[in-house]
């Protein structure tokens, strides 16, 4: 059985949506993925958490913006998954961005797929690949340290068999 059959659930990161929609997969060049996304959100496969969106808002395209806005009912409420955030900020406090001023989407990200029993889509890499990282750990690290599956948006489109 493939995995697309199985009925994977993916919780999408910022920079997965930001990479996709902003910087390797516009929509003007891939238009078909649109139409899989949709179809993965149409089943209730893709999701994310409000932070996401709160920055998406901030740093992603007009075009990403009215994306998201027209499919706000994929992103959580922070109140479903705190716990579960508060709880891995805790035990990887080098997750966070010691610069960053604001809540960061990374730690509920993870704690909302964990509760899914979802895969993590992200464009970061671990920290080991970076040459200077800006710190210890990253989504993938911190999905590997809890054996979580993580994966990038083109593992994601391998994983679903699409062809573009």
């Amino acid at each position: 059985m493939s995995e697309s059959s199985m009925g994977t659930i993916y919780v999408v990161d910022t920079s997965a949506f930001m990479d996709w929609q902003d910087r390797l997969y516009p929509e003007d060049v891939f238009p078909s993925l649109v139409v899989h996304i949709d179809a993965l959100i149409s089943s209730g496969r893709l999701m994310s958490v409000e932070l996401v969106r709160d920055e998406v808002n901030a740093m992603g395209s007009v075009g990403l913006q009215a994306w998201a806005k027209a499919r706000a009912t994929i992103f959580a409420p922070k109140a479903t998954h705190l716990a579960g955030a508060l709880t891995i900020e805790g035990a990887y406090p080098a997750l966070k961005d010691p610069r960053s001023v604001h809540d960061e989407a990374d730690a509920y990200v993870i704690a909302f797929a964990q509760m899914n029993g979802a895969t993590v889509v992200t464009a970061e890499t671990p920290a080991a690949t970076k040459r200077k990282p800006r710190r210890a750990m990253y989504v993938p690290d911190v999905c590997a340290a809890l054996g979580m599956p993580c994966i990038s948006n083109l593992g994601m489109m391998r994983r679903e068999g699409w062809r573009l």
